[in-house]
């Protein structure tokens, strides 16, 4: 989310012969390599409009396109409202419902915090502490403001910015699911950037294997596997970008509180849900503000529930995930009961 998030999740497929009327097929937007893979007759027609849809939406929507409604939002920042598209005005309100509900640890206006740290960047660095509060100023959902008869938003003061890199990729997997359905395919595997939605069953009605990355090992390599149908999956972690400096690790999830990588015990986020642009909405949040807290909010909300590992090893699952949906496969972890 916002950019920021940084998703590993690995397909587990069954050997076999594909289907004769499977495509396959990827390409690059919303700053990430896309996959799609689904079964049909309308297949490839299917898959050739929702690559159209996601260039329509990168191009609404990015950051760093001079053109985007969002470049636009932050270009007027503290001087004037901007109209912009019914998409991105629904994607920036669903970014603020999940700030409140997450009670700022979700923000999309961390912009200027995670431009400050740059991790991931050659430009990244520790800032010093008053370069951090001086920027912690510019970040609060309260100011983005809303005009929805015009269907315009603005920001309340000069060099606030917003990126809705990461809740964006949710609304567009989300696009991506109805596309399909609109060309009856029913068998499909969407995959932004590792924004998983796994469309109905495998060809043979089973369900989809989907392996949730061990955070302390390299990529590939899981601590369990999730059976899914309909099913958005979206993982945040802090184990693939982050740099050390004087023996100290950083990683790139900004607490929007402190202004410092989030010290919180978990460290990987798991969030299924019916919609992808609720995982998203939710996984940094949850991440950040600390598991006893995490797990009575994705209690509280229908059709979401999560897996959360902590830094002691420790698997902690909503009360929808039993032994049907999750198997664990790596002893060195245990789940809390």
């Amino acid at each position: 989310m916002i950019g920021i998030i940084i998703v590993i999740l690995f397909f587990v497929f069954a050997t076999g012969k594909f289907e004769k009327h499977e495509v396959a097929k990827s390409s690059y937007a919303l700053g990430t390599l896309i996959n799609l893979r689904a079964s049909g007759n309308k297949a490839q027609v299917a898959i050739d409009k929702s690559l159209e849809r996601l260039n329509e939406i990168d191009d609404r929507m990015s950051a760093f396109k001079e053109s985007s409604d969002v470049s636009k939002i932050n270009l007027n920042a503290g001087s004037k409202e901007e109209k912009i598209n019914s998409d991105t005005y629904f994607v920036v309100k669903k970014a603020i419902e999940y700030s409140k509900a997450l009670e700022g640890t979700f923000d999309p206006t961390i912009s200027p915090l995670v431009k400050l740290w740059s991790i991931g960047t050659k430009e990244e660095k520790v800032p010093e502490k008053s370069q951090i509060e001086k920027t912690l100023k510019l970040v609060n959902y309260n100011d983005v403001i809303f005009d929805e008869k015009n269907n315009s938003i603005m920001l309340k003061h000069n060099n606030q910015a917003l990126d809705v890199g990461g809740i964006a990729k949710g609304f567009a997997a989300d696009e991506v699911r109805d596309i399909f359905h609109q060309y009856d395919v029913k068998s499909a595997l969407i995959d932004l950037g590792g924004n998983i939605f796994a469309l109905g069953s495998k060809e043979d009605g089973s369900s989809w294997k989907i392996g949730i990355q061990n955070p302390f090992k390299s990529r590939g390599e899981f601590i369990g596997i999730l059976s899914v149908k309909d099913k958005s999956i979206v993982t945040s972690g802090n184990y693939e970008r982050y740099f050390i400096k004087d023996g100290k690790r950083f990683h790139h999830i900004i607490d929007p509180k402190t202004g410092y990588p989030s010290e919180s015990k978990i460290i990987s986020a798991t969030i299924i849900s019916d919609n992808s642009i609720d995982g998203d909405g939710l996984s940094t949040g949850v991440y950040i503000i600390g598991i006893d807290k995490s797990m009575k909010i994705i209690e509280t909300i229908e059709g979401i529930d999560a897996i959360f590992i902590t830094e002691d090893k420790k698997i902690y699952k909503t009360l929808g995930i039993d032994e049907s949906i999750f198997t664990l496969t790596d002893s060195e972890f245990f789940e809390e009961l």
